[in-house]
């Protein structure tokens, strides 16, 4: 790992340890797809703020989401943000580097626990792309998540 992956997977450190509860951080739930993005943005604490935001893998897409998320930030009074993403082939990296090169705390969420959490959400079945945001956004915001490496 070199200077800046060290100064990252610290931060992710302190992140684990202080975002249960906490009344300072964005969650952001992203479920990642080839052509179309769709985000759900909340709290730490289970309280959804923006519902339904969907945005193109691009860089004019990339730029969107980060207006609305400081938007959404500063209207309800938050200090910080952390985004999670369903890693979905290669169609996540471009979005990661991008947030990491804007120095934005990025994490990813197992598929599996994106499997088993649906079920225990809303006891139903079946998915969709929000409902696959809102469900990202619950696990890492319980902390269910891992560190974003991707040297």
């Amino acid at each position: 790992m070199n200077e800046n992956e060290t100064t990252r997977y610290a931060q992710f450190c302190q992140f684990r340890k202080e975002l249960r509860g906490s009344q300072d951080y964005l969650v952001v739930g992203i479920d990642v797809a080839k052509d179309k993005h769709h985000a759900f943005m909340g709290s730490a604490t289970g309280k959804a703020l923006f519902r339904k935001l969907i945005f193109a893998n691009n860089l004019d897409g990339f730029s969107r989401l980060l207006k609305t998320v400081e938007a959404i930030k500063s209207q309800n009074g938050l200090s910080k943000i952390v985004y999670g993403l369903e890693p979905t082939r290669n169609y996540h990296k471009p979005l990661a580097k991008y947030l990491i090169r804007c120095d934005c705390n990025v994490v990813l969420v197992a598929g599996q626990a994106v499997k088993y959490n649906r079920q225990l959400l809303d006891g139903r079945w079946d998915k969709n792309d929000t409902k696959e945001a809102a469900n990202i956004a619950d696990l890492v915001s319980r902390g269910i998540c891992l560190y974003y490496y991707c040297p």
